[in-house]
Formats: structure tokens, sequence, C-alpha cells
């Protein structure tokens, strides 16, 4: 497994505790506007027929696309991300292991940012194709 990287978008502690990223046991391994990866564990975050929760996915989907977008709009001086929109496609079923997101720009402009993340398996199959649009907001 790859080394955590500590995220700490604009001072909020990325890692704190009591973040639903750090329930669901995501952990970035990269980071910067242009690609966020991390990866979560399947344990854990399943449905009852023992699969992954497509919701899980999207709780990956939208922390990964979320730092990117942060880190965006810090780089050009806006302040921060707070998600609009996401949609995700579940392609197949997971059922053990880890699943690694890979979130990577699809628009980086002055007021969104939309970033398109791949999640796969221990494989390297996809699970899922999501897309999350983030509105830049300055902070106060």
């Amino acid at each position: 497994m790859a080394e955590q990287v500590e995220v700490d978008v604009l001072g909020t502690g990325f890692d704190a505790m009591g973040t639903l990223a750090q329930r669901m046991g995501i952990e970035i391994v990269e980071a910067s506007a242009a690609r966020v990866v991390g990866t979560m564990p399947v344990d854990g975050n399943t449905q009852p027929l023992g699969l992954l929760h497509g919701g899980a996915s999207c709780v990956l989907a939208e922390t990964l696309g979320s730092i990117a977008a942060t880190l965006h709009a810090t780089e050009i001086g806006v302040g921060i991300a707070v998600g609009v929109e996401i949609n995700a496609t579940h392609h197949r079923a997971a059922r053990a292991g880890t699943v690694t997101g890979v979130a990577t720009p699809a628009h980086r402009g002055g007021s969104l940012a939309t970033y398109e993340i791949v999640i796969t398996d221990d494989e390297d199959r996809r699970v899922c194709t999501a897309r999350l649009t983030c509105m830049l907001r300055r902070t106060a």
C-alpha cells in the first residue's frame, strides 16, 4: 500500500478526526490541482449483498475531486471549492480489497472546476466513473 500523504487544504486539517473520509478509510496518496489519488477499503463500505456501496464510491469521488478543486482554487487565489453536482456510473462490483480513485480535471476555470474521477479495483478494472463540479468561492 502507498504511503498516505497529509493534505491540509487551507489549514482545515483534511485528515482531522471525525471526517466522513476518515470514517470510510480513505487515504490520500497524491495531491495536486492536476491530479489527486486516493484509496478506500471495500471492507466496511459495502451494501447488504457484500458489494461496494455505490454511495461509498461517490464519497471517494467527491473527496478526491473536492481536494483537487480546492487546490486549484488556492492556486488561482480564489479560496475554497464547494461541490454543486456529482454523477457516477457504476461499471462493476467490488467485493474485497481496496479501490483506488484518480481525479483529473475536465475544466479548471475561475468560478467552476470539474473533475473526472475514475475508480478501479485491485486488478485495475474500472469500478466507477464519476464527474464532480465544484463552485469556487472566496473565503471571508
